[in-house]
């Protein structure tokens, strides 16, 4: 579509302004491309300006615009009033998305994506999900309003999912994860207020936090979750009333809260007057050898201590974006109230789709052959990062979710290290994001699940080699 377009500029000044280009079909023969490409293509010159489609006539060359050119804008203004009325906040806003974009950013060609925080497009159901939207569109008031809170039948399945007493009342379908995150922090913490976080955690959180003036406070994680001794020190220390956590296959050291702490955290908040928001992101992303999960906080929770975040979009796509809030008690109308003011509600489409998705005999037979391609995945690189890199420690291999945690050499230069792998071919993730103060050591994040296979893992660690010789020759391995 872009050669396209970028050869029907070259011809344009062959017709004269307001003549008409060839049609559609003469387009399709010269070029030897589908008539789908060729609307795209002149859809995206008509969105430049350049062509003038008419319904049933064809499509035309613009004329030139007739307005004056316009003076150099000034834009200098909004420095100031983007920041003068900062003087009373307790927490300087600021939205600093470079820990999100790091891992949504497509790579450039050739590159080894070891930054990607979505499962490879041969790794999503596409074929079930186009299924499901093709038959959610034929339903019956599929393109009417839903309502605010959700669809009846997907929230019933979201309170079975999560289990315990759950009930589809207690649910609201939300647009994904990070609306969900963005939800529940904006209903539970006024700003200028303290945040505890897990140390390291997910920098989109933190990124959230910061951007409503919130101030996170860092809790440490070990290889069995969050520390409950710290936690109980953060909430007299702080008289924070939220906490944050990732219980299950943690982002990014993939730990998972023990069964003794559990318990633990829930009391510990409970007697703090606090709320746990928990971010159960992957649960549909366990390997084929997790065995069997433990369930979600909120399941064993009848106080009310524990506001829920789970999503469909890790185990499908990063447009399949529909998610759930859990919530007991009258915080649960604060949570409807402020997603009803900030985007009313999900597209009713889209979540009649996730509702044939999730009942189809596709759901299933998806969720196994990705915990078995996973497992696959993580084993072969845990295995060539051992191999190749020893000088990387590897201190948790988890049993869920789509990355790994590294440990760089004492006194490394994280920056320079994810530079030199770029150089080389491989886009990684730094390991400074991840925390909300002074990291303990440097570190970097690499996914498993963005690449295309087994091959492109081994040759992504192939790759970490040269930036490692580069920016560690002291640790080379013999």
């Amino acid at each position: 579509m872009g050669e396209l377009a970028d050869q029907l500029r070259v011809e344009f000044d062959r017709y004269s302004p307001g003549g008409k280009l060839p049609s559609s079909r003469a387009l399709v023969e010269r070029f030897r491309v589908s008539p789908v490409t060729v609307s795209r293509a002149l859809a995206r010159l008509a969105a430049e300006g350049l062509v003038v489609t008419r319904p049933g006539a064809g499509a035309f060359r613009a004329r030139p615009s007739s307005a004056r050119p316009a003076r150099a804008a000034d834009t200098s203004w909004q420095e100031v009033a983007l920041s003068a009325d900062g003087a009373a906040d307790l927490v300087p806003r600021s939205v600093e998305a470079a820990g999100v974009t790091v891992s949504l950013a497509a790579p450039p060609p050739g590159v080894v994506e070891f930054n990607g925080g979505y499962l490879h497009p041969s790794l999503q159901p596409e074929r079930a999900m186009a299924a499901a939207l093709a038959r959610a569109g034929r339903r019956p008031g599929a393109w009417g309003r839903p309502p605010m809170e959700g669809l009846p039948e997907l929230r019933e399945w979201f309170a079975r999912a999560i289990g315990g007493s759950v009930t589809a009342a207690e649910v609201l379908v939300s647009g994904g994860g990070q609306a969900s995150l963005t939800t529940a922090l904006r209903a539970l913490a006024p700003p200028g207020a303290p945040v505890l976080v897990e140390s390291p955690t997910y920098p989109g959180m933190l990124a959230i936090a910061r951007a409503a003036g919130l101030r996170p406070v860092p809790v440490p994680v070990d290889p069995d979750g969050v520390r409950p001794d710290l936690l109980a020190d953060a909430f007299r220390a702080t008289g924070a009333r939220v906490f944050v956590c990732q219980p299950l296959f943690q982002n990014p050291t993939g730990a998972v809260l023990a069964a003794d702490r559990r318990g633990q955290v829930l009391r510990t908040a409970r007697e703090a007057g606090a709320f746990v928001v928990e971010d159960d992101f992957v649960r549909r992303l366990a390997h084929e050898d997790a065995g069997r999960l433990p369930r979600p906080l909120v399941a064993d929770d009848p106080d009310g201590v524990v506001v829920h975040v789970g999503s469909l979009t890790k185990a499908t796509s990063p447009s399949f974006r529909v998610s759930a809030l859990a919530a007991r008690g009258p915080v649960l109308e604060r949570l409807r109230a402020i997603q009803v003011v900030d985007s009313f509600f999900v597209p009713r489409p889209l979540q009649e789709a996730a509702l044939e998705l999730v009942g189809s005999p596709a759901w299933p037979r998806h969720l196994r052959a990705v915990a078995a391609e996973l497992r696959t995945r993580r084993d072969a690189m845990t295995s060539a990062l051992r191999l190749r890199l020893p000088e990387l420690a590897l201190p948790h291999v988890p049993s869920g979710g789509y990355h790994l945690w590294l440990r760089l050499p004492d006194g490394a230069d994280e920056g320079a290290f994810a530079a030199a792998a770029l150089r080389a071919g491989v886009a990684l993730t730094p390991g400074r994001p991840y925390f909300s103060a002074e990291p303990p050591a440097a570190h970097v994040r690499v996914s498993f699940a963005a690449v295309g296979g087994t091959e492109e893992i081994a040759e992504g660690v192939r790759r970490l080699r040269t930036a490692c010789d580069e920016v560690f020759p002291a640790n080379r391995s013999t």
